[in-house]
């Protein structure tokens, strides 16, 4: 994978080659690491607290399957795999096309939340055109799990 810079305020980076795109971004989170992972491993509650996504069904575990519908691409249901699952660490889903890469890393104030999603392959240059840009919808990701998780937190 390319390494790309990923500046933490919550502003969204892409990297496009030939075969593949990269969207990143990272923003940080006043909040502990069990409240970010909460929300990021409760399927059934994301469209309460995540507005780029209308419904995840499904368990967000170890090798299950889910299956999610993003205002992105409202018609479409993406069904994706949980590859890996290193609970207040890192979570990747993903299809054949591509991995969403979810890191948090502790801080002194908090988490650093990182996401990452690559897609691509060799076939993506004869569809790699028709997908829209994540880059809005990551940035509205990021900071909707901030406002969350940081409520939730100063709520304790």
């Amino acid at each position: 994978m390319a390494t790309t810079t990923m500046s933490q305020n919550g502003k969204a980076t892409t990297l496009k080659t030939t075969f593949s795109r990269e969207t990143s971004v990272a923003i940080e989170i006043k909040a502990d690491a069990a409240i970010v992972w909460a929300l990021l491993t409760k399927a059934s509650d994301y469209p309460r607290w995540n507005s780029t996504i209308t419904s995840i069904e499904g368990n967000i575990a170890p090798g299950e399957k889910i299956k999610l519908k993003s205002k992105l691409d409202a018609k479409r249901t993406f069904t994706l795999t949980i590859k890996e699952f290193e609970p207040q660490k890192r979570l990747v889903w993903g299809d054949g096309q591509g991995n969403r890469i979810y890191i948090l890393n502790k801080t002194a104030n908090g988490v650093l939340f990182s996401m990452t999603e690559k897609i691509g392959g060799f076939m993506f240059p004869l569809y790699g055109g028709m997908i829209p840009s994540f880059d809005q919808s990551f940035e509205q990701f990021a900071a909707d799990l901030k406002k969350e998780s940081e409520t939730i937190m100063n709520s304790k």
